[in-house]
């Protein structure tokens, strides 16, 4: 009998890994459940992006929805998604609150210019703590905030207009829009 359970054990655990792997590749790798989800966003105040004099925090969208995107100018995605951040900026269906992560001010205020401005603000976090508190990966990174400061949603990597009417869009509309 034992001379089965060599083989059938290793076997079993194969299996077991296989049906991992499965349920894995199902799953849209850049909607990577945060523990921020369900949890309120964390707080934050950083110096405006284009005013340094002012200051740019979470109390700023108290009671309003919006999403909040992480990008920097060295960021291949980041350019990459901005045509799809403007047109959802131009939607006016929520603001969308931005954080220069780990970049040149100059550089971003040029870039901002140049390609056209999507957001409402933009918190300027040149060394990446706030980043770090929102569990930021890598940029571009995008949350959706609800009205109540709670965080719905995380997509890493690109925004696309396919993903904001996917898997955004019905997350606005179910908790009510945007307020």
């Amino acid at each position: 009998m034992s001379r089965y359970l060599k083989f059938l054990i290793p076997g079993v655990l194969f299996l077991i890994l296989v049906v991992f792997f499965v349920i894995g590749l199902q799953r849209d790798p850049r909607m990577i459940p945060s523990p921020l989800i369900g949890k309120p966003a964390p707080e934050f105040a950083l110096e405006d992006l284009s005013d340094p004099q002012r200051t740019v925090g979470t109390s700023d969208f108290a009671g309003r929805m919006y999403l909040f995107n992480v990008w920097g100018t060295w960021c291949g995605g980041c350019r990459e998604e901005h045509e799809a951040l403007l047109m959802i900026a131009s939607s006016g269906v929520v603001p969308i609150v931005g954080l220069n992560w780990k970049d040149d001010r100059s550089l971003a205020q040029r870039w901002l210019r140049q390609l056209g401005n999507p957001y409402e603000t933009v918190a300027f976090d040149p060394e990446g703590q706030v980043a770090i508190d929102w569990g930021v990966y890598g940029a571009p990174e995008t949350f959706l905030v609800a009205a109540d400061g709670t965080v719905l949603a995380k997509r890493i990597g690109p925004m696309t207009m396919d993903v904001w009417q996917r898997e955004f869009l019905p997350l606005i509309s179910g908790s009510g829009g945007a307020s």
